[in-house]
């Protein structure tokens, strides 16, 4: 909600100074086309110019009441030029009051003519038909100028506010984008791992159960993480740690894992289920494929500014009727994306027996 320049305490500081500057200015005039003292024109000036100031601060409603783009020119004269005139005419009745009071309390208190003052009886300052006058166009101009000012402000918070929404939904895009990602992923997975269930029943149920607890910590562990932005890269590690005891309870000593992950790594920052995807399909489109099965190596270090992490399986030199569409790795890319931009990165590719997957992400510390 945009707000006038006096709807703060800075605000009104910096506004109340740049009335006094005015008083200034208007003084100096005083001085060199009426034979003013300084002392009798600043306490002539001054007081008028704040009192004025809050007057020419409705300025910011009369704007508001026609905004720029609502703007025709005949209308805006005749808005603008009034307001303009009837503060012009307020602004020299304020002057004439003043001018009176400022001599009435001289003389209650006791106070002469100023020295170097010509003034009129019964006044701080000469005011002359000519002086009148020329009050009156300063009024009715510092309102036109108070006018442009607040147009002015106007204009920029409009910016800013037009700035902050347009940030604000792309935040929401993003959480909206990330969580139609994750939505596809956790199903996927909890899909594969019903069927795995499903089909260890008969063959091994004392298999089934535990991989039956093993999904219910994998999952506990997830919703616990799935409100969060981001987790540490330790918290990471243990989600696909209870994933490959699920899947080592499936394939048996056909899948292992060699998992290292250096000490500054520990509390790097990323996406949850980031790496659970880039392990699945090492497994779906690697190991699965693998007569002897294989090893998945997972490294991960701190270069620089940057999380570096690796993804690498054996896989059959001679691809078979299972290769995958590689949805799993292209949301792990998308959520990137929508979180760093072009900060962050993934990339995959394949040897004649080998299957690498890399990620850089901008470090970050728990």
């Amino acid at each position: 909600m945009m707000k006038p320049m006096t709807s703060t305490m800075r605000k009104l500081m910096w506004y109340l100074m740049a009335w006094l500057l005015v008083g200034v200015v208007i003084t100096a005039l005083l001085v060199t086309t009426a034979n003013t003292s300084w002392l009798a024109g600043l306490g002539f000036a001054i007081p008028v110019s704040l009192i004025y100031g809050f007057v020419a601060a409705s300025a910011y409603y009369v704007c508001r009441s026609l905004p720029m783009a609502k703007r025709q020119f005949f209308l805006t004269l005749v808005i603008f030029g009034g307001a303009s005139l009837i503060s012009g005419l307020m602004w020299l009745a304020l002057c004439y009051a003043w001018n009176y009071l400022a001599f009435a309390l001289r003389q209650l208190i006791g106070f002469g003519p100023v020295a170097g003052s010509m003034t009129l009886p019964g006044n701080l300052i000469p005011v002359t038909p000519q002086m009148s006058v020329m009050l009156f166009a300063a009024g009715s101009c510092l309102y036109l100028l108070s006018i442009f000012a607040h147009d002015v402000v106007i204009a920029f918070e409009n910016v800013r506010l037009a700035d902050r929404r347009a940030a604000e939904s792309r935040v929401q895009a993003r959480d909206a984008e990330l969580q139609v990602l994750r939505t596809q992923i956790n199903p996927h997975f909890l899909f594969n791992s019903l069927n795995s269930i499903s089909a260890l029943t008969s063959l091994d149920p004392a298999a089934a159960r535990n991989m039956t607890l093993e999904l219910a910590q994998f999952f506990r562990q997830t919703l616990a993480s799935s409100e969060k932005e981001l987790i540490s890269l330790n918290e990471e590690i243990r989600l696909c740690e209870h994933f490959l005891a699920i899947e080592k309870i499936r394939f048996g000593k056909k899948l292992q894992s060699d998992i290292q992950i250096a000490d500054a790594a520990q509390m790097a920052l990323l996406p949850p289920m980031l790496l659970q995807p880039c392990i699945e399909n090492a497994i779906k489109h690697g190991i699965r494929d693998l007569t002897e099965g294989g090893v998945i190596v997972v490294r991960a270090l701190i270069r620089g500014d940057w999380l570096h992490i690796t993804i690498e399986n054996p896989v059959d030199p001679v691809p078979g009727d299972t290769v995958g569409n590689g949805h799993g790795l292209k949301n792990s890319r998308l959520r990137l994306q929508s979180m760093y931009g072009d900060k962050a990165r993934i990339n995959w590719t394949r040897s004649n027996d080998t299957f690498l997957v890399e990620i850089a992400v901008p470090q970050a510390v728990n």
